[in-house]
């Protein structure tokens, strides 16, 4: 297949140009340099949202397309200024989207565009699923809900629409789990603000191998939790971390300290949801890392 893909130089669009390259597909990545970009087999970099860029004219005969763009959640502090950007990068990355697949004159059969499991409220008891209909009323919980809406504007071109709604990424170098780890590393590890918080959490290689299935198969469209099946509170992640890392678990980090450090933005931590990948499950998807221990001891040994 032939499958574009926005944001495909970040940590997540890297690990799934991968996994598409791996089952023999084209990547197209859409980019606002592509010059930047060295070529390399299977691989087409396609200049978008620059003057004069046209990348609909290289993108017939696409079978799916993948939005990942949007400025990090995890840059800074959230200022009133980093949440616009924040909010106006996916709305104008999206939109933008929509306007290329109405241009071309064959039209993908699916977008699968990216989301988070931010759309759900906090809670300690609540376990949720797809057909769960409680929305967070905070800044993540918004800017989920009026990314969504942006992609759904593609269903009334007679696109399938799926909303992969991504848990706490775990990888080496990038998203979270560095910064988490990190005083693990130096020996002063412990349990973050409450400890009882959930964490759904995902190894980065099945969140390609996730994004890839959801678009081979007909069968799903709207919202899917990519998250591993087996989510912990934050109390059991940090020990399981300290023991594959062989680090103790001892120095408790208060929730106060992380919000004076943190700002608001100290919630991707201190609050969590318990998420269950409850679509994925229903058509037959298999976790390659279903529980934590085995996801650290890749990642980190």
């Amino acid at each position: 297949m032939k499958i574009a893909i926005t944001g495909g130089t970040g940590f997540v669009g890297q690990a799934l140009t991968e996994e598409l390259l791996k089952h023999q597909h084209e990547v197209m990545i859409l980019t606002r340099s592509p010059d930047k970009y060295d070529a390399r087999p299977g691989v087409t970099y396609v200049k978008w949202l620059s003057d004069g860029a046209r990348p609909e004219e290289e993108l017939e005969g696409i079978h799916a397309f993948i939005n990942l763009a949007g400025e990090s959640i995890n840059s800074g502090r959230w200022t009133e200024e980093r949440k616009k950007r924040i909010i106006n990068s996916r709305i104008n990355s999206t939109r933008e989207v929509i306007n290329i697949i109405k241009a071309l004159k064959d039209k993908p059969a699916c977008l699968i565009n990216a989301s988070a499991i931010g759309y759900y409220p906090s809670s300690k008891t609540n376990t949720y699923t797809e057909a769960s209909t409680e929305t967070a009323d905070n800044f993540l919980g918004e800017t989920v809900q009026i990314w969504e809406k942006e992609a759904a504007r593609a269903k009334q071109i007679g696109i399938r629409v799926a909303y992969t709604r991504f848990g706490i990424i775990l990888g080496k170098e990038e998203g979270a789990l560095p910064r988490i780890a990190l005083p693990y590393k130096m020996f002063v590890g412990g349990t973050v603000g409450s400890g009882e918080q959930w964490m759904s959490w995902v190894h980065i290689k099945d969140i390609a191998r996730a994004v890839h299935f959801v678009a081979e198969t007909e069968g799903i469209a709207g919202p899917v939790n990519v998250t591993a099946p087996s989510p912990v509170t934050m109390k059991e992640f940090g020990k399981t971390l300290g023991t594959v890392l062989g680090r103790p678990h001892w120095i408790p980090v208060p929730s106060l300290a992380l919000k004076v450090a943190m700002g608001e933005m100290s919630a991707l931590v201190l609050e969590g949801q318990k998420v269950l990948p409850a679509v994925l499950s229903e058509h037959g998807f298999q976790f390659q890392y279903p529980d934590l221990k085995s996801a650290l001891i890749d990642i980190y040994q």
